[in-house]
């Protein structure tokens, strides 16, 4: 028998993913294809691509009416679009999941996807309140947090390539900025990205993602590439 041991390594289990898309306003197959080819540079995975809801603002994706939705994912990714929906209980099925643990990363009109209702609960799993943007436009990003796993690539010169800077009204408590940029129109500083604690759920988002231009950005798909897997515990602060 051989003195020399044989030492096997384990692969990681490809990252189970679920990519919520629909609704308004955006280009969501390209968005699609785009993301999930750049977190496969970083770490495999394994998508399900849920596209409901047809291109308007208000819908109540079949998805949700299973109490078990998200079970089985690693990471749910939120980059849909529906700003009328306002159904407390609908949207209450939704951050109930993530609120017990489910990890997500949320995108882009995300933010103002159920902006309409009176509940504060989407907003909280955010952890941004936003109702409007700015124009289009490539918006210099400052780095707040130039050590943390997800940014800390970025180069410090980028900007954004064409896209909308959102307003945030609220950058809510458990939540922590880690770029910023300033509108054009009224000087003020918002976040471009965060990282948020809810309940026992990690969340990365960003405001960007509007234009074909963004998801074709090498540095956009990287630091949201790096967003899913810190989100989904795969990636250290």
């Amino acid at each position: 028998m051989s003195g020399v041991a044989a030492i096997s390594a384990e692969a990681p289990k490809p990252l189970r993913a679920l990519l919520i898309t629909g609704g308004c306003c955006h280009n969501y197959p390209l968005q699609s294809a785009q993301l999930s080819n750049a977190v496969a540079k970083l770490a495999p995975a394994v998508w399900t691509v849920v596209n409901e809801g047809g291109n308007g603002t208000r819908a109540q994706i079949p998805l949700y009416d299973n109490p078990g939705w998200a079970k089985g994912y690693d990471v749910v990714v939120h980059n849909e679009c529906f700003a009328d929906t306002t159904d407390t209980n609908y949207i209450r099925s939704i951050t109930q999941a993530h609120r017990a643990g489910v990890p997500a990363v949320v995108i882009h009109c995300a933010m103002h996807t159920y902006r309409a209702t009176g509940i504060d609960d989407w907003r909280e799993f955010l952890g941004v309140t936003s109702r409007r943007h700015d124009h289009l436009g490539r918006y210099p990003i400052k780095k707040i947090e130039p050590a943390h796993s997800i940014i800390k690539g970025m180069p410090e010169d980028w900007k954004s390539p064409l896209d909308e800077l959102y307003v945030i009204e609220k950058l809510w408590p458990n939540a922590k900025a880690l770029a910023t940029s300033v509108s054009e129109q009224d000087g003020k500083t918002y976040p471009v990205a965060w990282i948020n604690q809810y309940g026992k759920t990690r969340v990365f988002g960003t405001t960007f993602g509007h234009s074909d231009d963004t998801f074709r950005d090498p540095v956009f798909l990287e630091y949201l590439s790096r967003g899913v897997l810190w989100a989904a515990g795969r990636l250290d602060e």
